[in-house]
């Protein structure tokens, strides 16, 4: 009999649970989709409003013109046998070299109607040929050298990142358990340091230890000539990146510190925390459980909007440093006008944050199970 009633129940129960899972995922489905259509509004509506400016609104495709013309005019004028034409013809000639050449790189349309397939164009790297910059091996490709220049970048700034993220969450922790302490008073004088950017820093690294005491190098990112084995150039990797590492982790860790210390304290005066004492729970529990993990929200949503700062800053950054990244790149695409580069720059750029603002929700969720990824706000 007792089998008999239990099956029922049970068959009930596994019918929910297949319903409540059900639910779960189509509301996560929803919400994914309906953030990547966001994050793609955001995204293309960033790189449109780029491209419009890169060009100057048309303004670069006349400066580009009259390159074109200049160009060709200097070499029918060093042609011997065209330099004997009369000169009504060598205009006429000149002329329709122009308008070929115009229209084999599509500028015989409207800048307004270009833009819109330069668009969808951006939107998969496919922007043709730099105009002016070109890869380490020699190609004129946008895809090549923005993807040749990605990995250097992601390299630097994912270490820097990472020595940032877990030295500032250790120490604000620590700081956390003996506020007003020597240490504690220090971090908080030595916040308003973070002002200043990591080049601002790296300047002065690289004058003490490249400059004076002649241990670092001043730049790049490998040994000239390369190292021949993988040790050799690993161990020449992590001396090229020591300085530009440090002027990131410079430019960053008192502030955060201060900030992240303060979350802990914030959380550790709660009533929850001090029914957990009460209880006699070990610190380390009360900490992991009850002050650490509610408020790695708010140190996670801080950290993103920090390492999206980070990643504008890489322009000045890099090139301090001679740093082969996207950021040296950029800076280079900008004082040459390199529209094709400019734009595919922003392209990637759009695509790091647009992934970094989705994973956040994800990780909310992986970090604090009180967050539902997609779940609906309390109802009043």
């Amino acid at each position: 009999m007792t089998e008999a009633t239990q099956s029922p129940v049970t068959a009930s129960t596994s019918s929910l649970e297949k319903k409540a899972a059900a639910s779960t995922l189509s509301r996560l489905a929803k919400y994914t989709l309906v953030k990547i259509l966001t994050l793609g509004i955001t995204i293309v509506i960033g790189v449109y409003l780029t491209i419009i400016i890169a060009n100057m609104g048309g303004e670069v495709d006349n400066i580009r013109r009259g390159e074109i013309r200049e160009r060709i005019a200097l070499g029918v004028s060093m042609n011997q046998e065209m330099r004997r034409l009369p000169a009504e013809e060598r205009n006429k000639l000149i002329n329709d070299m122009v308008r070929l050449e115009e229209q084999r790189l599509g500028m015989d349309r409207p800048f307004i109607l270009r833009s819109f397939s330069y668009l969808a164009d951006a939107m998969s790297l496919n922007l043709g040929r730099a105009q002016y910059l070109t890869s380490d091996s020699g190609s004129k490709t946008v895809r090549l050298i923005i993807l040749e220049r990605l990995p250097p970048t992601l390299v630097l700034f994912g270490t820097a990142n990472l020595l940032l993220f877990f030295s500032a969450l250790f120490i604000a922790l620590g700081l956390s358990r003996h506020y007003g302490s020597f240490f504690d008073r220090l971090v908080i004088a030595l916040a308003p340091t973070s002002a200043a950017p990591g080049w601002f820093y790296g300047i002065f690294l690289i004058l003490i230890f490249a400059a004076v005491l002649n241990i670092l190098p001043y730049g790049g990112m490998v040994d000239a000539p390369v190292p021949d084995t993988t040790i050799g150039y690993a161990l020449s990797l992590l001396k090229h990146m020591i300085l530009p590492t440090l002027a990131i982790f410079l430019s960053s860790i008192f502030v955060t510190i201060y900030g992240w210390r303060t979350f802990f304290l914030i959380f550790s005066s709660e009533d929850y925390v001090e029914m957990a004492k009460a209880k006699g729970l070990s610190s380390q529990m009360i900490e992991r459980r009850y002050i650490l993990r509610p408020t790695m929200p708010n140190i996670i949503t801080n950290f993103a909007l920090l390492i999206i700062g980070l990643w504008f800053g890489a322009i000045i950054l890099e090139t301090v440093f001679n740093w082969p990244g996207l950021g040296r790149l950029f800076y280079r695409a900008i004082g040459l006008f390199d529209t094709p580069v400019i734009v595919g720059e922003t392209v990637i750029y759009a695509y790091l944050l647009a992934i970094t603002v989705f994973l956040l929700d994800f990780i909310y969720a992986l970090v604090d199970p009180r967050v539902k990824v997609g779940g609906e706000g309390p109802k009043a």
